[in-house]
């Protein structure tokens, strides 16, 4: 059944569903979504700094694995938190496009304006316009990692040149290559002795490095920093703990991202709040610990098993 695309009012196909809302076949955001009603009804405003970011979200939630992404009205708020993308990683992205569509080495991907190829162009490298795409086409043809030919208007054929395939290879070993354990947690006093006598010592008792932005909070926007050593880690830990004030906005975000660029994230939250947490991340296995005993034990080997032990485990 025919539908319009709720983020960018393009033609898309409707899916069957009992929930409230609507579930959306779209390759102006690279696939299928569900969004909730209310959610809908925020993204009437066509904001283009939204957009184009929950866009990056979807994409990003499949490449994790979730077929069928669920946009709500936390999902928004976390999303407006995040930030653009840059250049190199739009190009990046569109890269990594290129190498997913190809059936196999030397594989052509063809595309044309205003074809299902084209919009997902657009979707993995967070553009609003097709100029955009051309800019990031013409980067990724200079540095040697596609061959492209030319056939239209924003149309052509592309291949991902051996250069493109080893700089793709050599992106993903980075990451595996890392020690470092990224912690996102609320920053307060009584979660101290939490990073310190738990998460920090479980960390190095794996065989990891723990990193820890100290003493920042979010103001709509995440530190350029924190991206940074996220895009460093090879794990992120995420404790959903909070207080009185509500969840932690920028813990939501650093998992969310980390999971876009398939990160494990291992999820941790003290036992008496873990009923307030938002119901999306309810669906992944959290560590529930009472005291930091407890987790600093249980967390080493979650660490362990999902990663095995690290370069700098201490043997014995």
């Amino acid at each position: 059944m025919k539908e319009r695309c709720r983020i960018w009012d393009t033609i898309a196909t409707a899916q069957p569903t009992h929930r409230d809302g609507y579930e959306i076949d779209s390759h102006r955001v690279g696939g299928r979504y569900f969004i909730s009603s209310t959610a809908a009804k925020v993204l009437e405003s066509r904001d283009d700094n939204l957009r184009p970011r929950l866009t990056t979200w979807l994409i990003d939630q499949r490449r994790h694995g979730t077929e069928v992404p669920k946009i709500v009205s936390g999902t928004i708020d976390l999303v407006k938190r995040a930030p653009a993308l840059g250049v190199q990683e739009r190009a990046e992205r569109l890269l990594e496009y290129f190498e997913t569509e190809s059936s196999f080495i030397g594989d052509e991907v063809c595309y044309a304006a205003d074809e299902a190829t084209s919009m997902e162009m657009l979707a993995w490298t967070e553009s609003l316009q097709k100029e955009e795409v051309e800019f990031l086409l013409e980067y990724l043809k200079t540095r040697g990692f596609i061959s492209i030919e030319h056939v239209g208007d924003f149309s052509g054929e592309v291949k991902v040149t051996i250069d493109g395939h080893v700089h793709m290879a050599d992106l993903r070993q980075k990451s595996v290559a890392s020690t470092q354990g990224f912690v996102a947690m609320w920053f307060d006093d009584s979660m101290r002795s939490v990073y310190e006598d738990a998460i920090a010592p479980a960390i190095r008792d794996s065989g990891y490095d723990p990193v820890r932005i100290d003493g920042r909070e979010h103001n709509n926007k995440i530190d350029d920093e924190i991206i940074a050593e996220i895009r460093r880690s090879r794990f992120v830990v995420s404790d959903f703990t909070q207080g009185d004030s509500g969840a932690r906005g920028g813990v939501y975000y650093e998992a969310g991202f980390a999971h876009g660029l398939g990160l494990p994230v291992i999820f941790t939250c003290r036992s008496d709040v873990l009923e307030k947490i938002h119901f999306d991340t309810r669906q992944y296995n959290h560590i529930a610990w009472s005291t930091p005993e407890e987790l600093k034990e249980r967390l080493a080997k979650r660490i362990s098993a999902t990663l095995g032990d690290g370069p700098k485990r201490k043997a014995g």
